[in-house]
């Protein structure tokens, strides 16, 4: 049993990280709307762009991984 190549673990922890930085944003988002905020604070705008940049990060290490 060999150990992996240096690309594939870089890829793997790309998406770990992609999903951790996806779930620290929709955390946010959702803190931020039970605790009363709305589309002005924000923690609102914060959870949105750390969820759309691990999502975007994970969608872009998706598509160029080679098949």
């Amino acid at each position: 049993m060999s150990a992996p190549a240096p690309d594939q673990v870089y890829r793997g922890v790309t998406r770990i990280f992609s999903v951790l930085i996806l779930g620290f944003g929709v955390t946010i988002f959702v803190v931020t709307l039970v605790n009363g905020g709305g589309p002005l604070s924000l923690g609102f705008w914060l959870g949105l762009g750390f969820a759309g940049l691990g999502a975007a990060r994970f969608y872009l290490s998706r598509r160029s991984a080679p098949d």
